[in-house]
């Protein structure tokens, strides 16, 4: 087995001695890139963000950004990252290095003043100027609303980025301004050229092992042998355990990078999605032939969580308050189990037993999601939360209806945050079904929602609160759909 090494601003270097636990940012500032920074510890934040080349969808590698205090360094063993310090250019000897042009326009808008929080943007931003095609539908007259530029830069690529002191409208300001890659860029040649092929790892010290399988079939034998590992895609959810939890584990099996786990298949019948693709990846891969989906991912967590979550990973956690199981309850999804002996389908509906609990044994991991064709032409997802982005949901309502000549013909409702796991709502849904798409079917059947499930007293919401806002749900679609179905 070779050592574990990183490629981190051109440089490889080994990962040793760093303990299997070791997040990237702490590897990273431990060698003095400290650009890096920790603010939330969490990702919330995105002080810490790095770019990570990446498979690419429209070119042979993209650099995404990821929150570096989360990801394990072990889990970017044989990789490609650049952070803060690398993207600008050096100079000869002895004169300044050039700034890079996000770093430029950074500086000359006054996008900085403590600084803290600059690198953390800067890559962020770096990410989204290398977006392939950002700009074929630019607007160099004006940009199309407030959070997309004339260069076509969506503002949303910083949704994951924090400042408390300089304001938003420099930083903006500074995103809408940067132009288009030149030729000579060696970030953007990289594009051209394979990313890092996966690489198995056996990273393993002071008797705690960090381990990843080339292939499934050999990561489903690991897990046999060992039930006890803990299973981490894009560790969003594990990192939050390891730094603010101080959870360690003997065993960590990574997953991210196996190939049948990234496949992505539009069948006639169905579409599957494997558990390791990022949100990301999936968004951009399906370009909104899922409208439930295409609505989902602008609202779950932020751009940086999205580089690195997976769907496997938000359904693997078992949360009750994830974003993703109501729509692809709403969706009719099933979910692929995996293990040494074989697979088996399982209707999402029946995936959940308790909380945080599910069907799913021991040495078994989620393969893949499968959607059944065709979808349901009225779709809607409505995340009730404090704040618009980057939050966790008091209530989460995905809805999937089919209605003709004025008639709901199949409803589907899935609901988050209201009760152990996420549930249907198939009281609402058989009092939809065959009745007019009418006010006063709707306003019978909201009131039917709102005693759906078993909504709690929280900091989130007060029970009552979940349920107005279960019934409001419906009569908000109704309102939105109304004139597009009578049409």
């Amino acid at each position: 087995m070779v050592a574990a090494r990183i490629t981190v601003n051109g440089e490889e270097t080994p990962i040793s001695p760093a303990a299997p636990h070791t997040t990237a940012l702490d590897f990273l500032r431990e060698r003095g890139l400290t650009g890096t920074k920790e603010g939330c510890a969490e990702g919330e934040c995105g002080a810490c963000s790095v770019l990570v080349a990446r498979p690419g969808v429209n070119k042979p590698t993209d650099w995404v950004a990821v929150n570096a205090c989360l990801v394990p360094v072990a889990a970017l063993d044989g990789q490609e990252i650049i952070t803060s310090e690398g993207l600008a250019t050096a100079g000869e000897p002895g004169t300044p290095p050039t700034l890079h042009p996000v770093q430029e326009e950074m500086a000359v808008r006054g996008g900085s003043q403590c600084g803290y929080c600059t690198p953390g943007f800067v890559c962020s931003m770096a990410a989204e100027y290398y977006r392939p095609n950002r700009c074929a539908h630019a607007d160099p007259a004006d940009g199309t609303d407030a959070e997309h530029g004339p260069n076509g830069f969506d503002l949303h690529a910083l949704s994951g980025n924090l400042c408390r002191c300089t304001g938003y409208r420099p930083i903006r300001d500074a995103a809408f301004a940067v132009g288009v890659p030149t030729d000579e860029d060696p970030l953007a040649q990289r594009r051209e050229q394979s990313p890092p092929a996966p690489v198995a790892t056996e990273y393993t010290r002071d008797d705690r092992a960090f381990l990843r399988k080339g292939t499934l079939a050999e990561t489903l034998r690991l897990l046999r042998e060992r039930p006890d590992a803990v299973v981490v895609a894009g560790s969003t959810d594990w990192g939050v355990e390891v730094n603010i939890r101080s959870r360690r584990a003997d065993c960590v099996v990574a997953i991210d990078r196996l190939p049948e786990l990234r496949e992505l298949r539009v069948e006639s019948d169905h579409i599957e999605i494997g558990a390791a693709l990022t949100l990301t990846e999936i968004e951009r891969r399906l370009d909104g032939d899922v409208p439930l989906l295409a609505e989902l991912f602008p609202q779950f967590a932020s751009r940086l969580i999205r580089n690195s979550a997976t769907l496997g990973g938000n359904l693997g956690t078992g949360s009750p308050i994830g974003d993703s199981p109501p729509v692809l309850l709403a969706l009719e999804a099933s979910v692929v189990l995996a293990d040494a002996d074989g697979e088996r389908e399982v209707p999402l509906a029946d995936y959940f037993t308790g909380y945080r609990q599910s069907v799913r044994r021991p040495g078994e991991l989620i393969r893949a999601l499968r959607i059944p064709r065709p979808l349901s032409p009225v779709v809607a997802f409505h995340k009730i939360a404090k704040r618009r982005f980057d939050d966790i949901s008091s209530v989460a309502v995905a809805f999937a209806l089919d209605i003709e000549n004025g008639i709901v013909r199949t409803a589907r409702i899935g609901l988050g945050g209201v009760a152990a796991t996420p549930i249907r709502a198939l009281t609402t849904e058989a009092a939809l079904e065959g009745r007019p798409w009418a006010a006063q079917t709707v306003e019978a059947a909201a009131r039917v929602l709102q005693a759906e499930g078993t909504p709690m007293n929280d900091h989130r919401a007060s029970a009552g609160y979940r349920s107005a806002m279960l019934g409001q749900s419906l009569l908000k679609l109704y309102a939105q759909t109304t004139e597009a179905v009578s049409a």
